[in-house]
């Protein structure tokens, strides 16, 4: 049995989770308090209660050591208890941890070898230098050709640069458009949040005419946005690493806004994606006057570099460095 943390915040790092899990011959137990977590490919899910229950916060980073531990917290509390008890009656052979120091700080307290997922941004506080100290494996799900952050050096002998993670890594991309005199533009927001609003978006169709502009995340939400994926000339999105990674399975043009983050984490992407030419990126969502430049210049560069995201064989590298951990004895 391997045990696999996934954060709330969004559908990420689910997303994630299930594309890795799926080439993984052991079962995983997700542990998670995210809602709604389907059964496949899953073996069990335990839900976890919230860890935000007191009234009043105080010293959450335990004076910066950690990230998230507040005093008297009862949630706190019964999540890491429950989380305990999991440990101890299951025994599992590995956990994975994406994301969260405290709890892969705790798998490793209770002797259970630990593989963490890194996110990008600048991770050199106490509490991130102590979880990637603690990995036995270290998961970074970007190319490690185009992005190689200094604080991930001193372990590069335990981190696998698998490239990026998207739940569509094996399917094809039908219904791939064709550059054309009105552009399909697909307005993609996780859940996660970004900065820009259905209201901003509906603003700008009205004022950059010449292309048919859509939502999705906005106003209504998909399981599987796929086909939408396919069917769009260009892609407008945040820069989180499903999205991204999603963008470059289906080897879409792309304009990338990040969203604001801890530690940097889409700007570090951004920067990455900007840097080896994939996609335009641009700081904050572009008055109207700009886009007609940003969409010619987006269309034109095309979405044939996304090949150097490596997504294809993402999964199963990743799924390979959990094994090797939990296979190790």
């Amino acid at each position: 049995m391997i045990g696999y943390y996934i954060h709330h915040q969004g559908r990420g790092h689910l997303a994630r989770a299930q594309a890795i899990c799926a080439r993984l011959s052991r079962p995983v137990t997700v542990l998670t308090s995210l809602p709604d977590v389907p059964a496949e490919p899953f073996a069990a899910v335990v839900t976890l209660p919230a860890d935000d229950e007191a009234g009043t916060v105080t010293d959450v980073s335990a004076d910066g050591a950690l990230h998230w531990v507040p005093r008297r917290d009862d949630g706190l509390r019964t999540r890491m208890a429950a989380l305990s008890a999991w440990i101890a009656a299951e025994r599992p052979a590995a956990l994975v941890a994406d994301v969260s120091v405290e709890v892969a700080l705790l798998a490793r307290l209770h002797g259970i070898p630990v593989v963490t997922v890194a996110l990008p941004g600048e991770r050199t506080d106490p509490a991130h230098v102590l979880v990637h100290r603690i990995s036995d494996a270290i998961i970074a799900a970007w190319p490690g050709p185009l992005y190689r952050p200094e604080w991930l050096g001193a372990h590069r002998h335990k981190t696998g640069y698998v490239g990026g993670i998207s739940r569509y890594s094996t399917r094809p991309a039908s219904g791939t458009r064709c550059r054309t005199a009105e552009p399909t533009i697909l307005v993609l927001s996780g859940r996660g949040g970004s900065e820009f609003t259905a209201a901003t978006v509906r603003d700008t169709a009205e004022r950059v005419p010449g292309c048919r502009w859509q939502t999705l995340g906005l106003e209504s939400w998909t399981a599987d946005p796929w086909p939408r994926l396919c069917d769009a000339d260009l892609v407008v999105a945040h820069a989180g690493q499903g999205a991204v990674a999603d963008i470059a399975a289906a080897g879409k043009p792309a304009v990338l806004i990040p969203a604001a983050r801890p530690f940097g984490e889409q700007h570090a992407t951004a920067h990455a994606v900007a840097a080896a030419g994939l996609a335009v990126t641009v700081p904050h969502w572009p008055p109207p006057g700009r886009w007609p430049a940003l969409i010619d210049r987006a269309l034109t560069l095309g979405g044939e570099g996304w090949a150097r995201w490596e997504v294809r064989g993402a999964p199963d590298r990743a799924a390979a460095t959990i094994a090797a951990v939990a296979d190790r004895g």
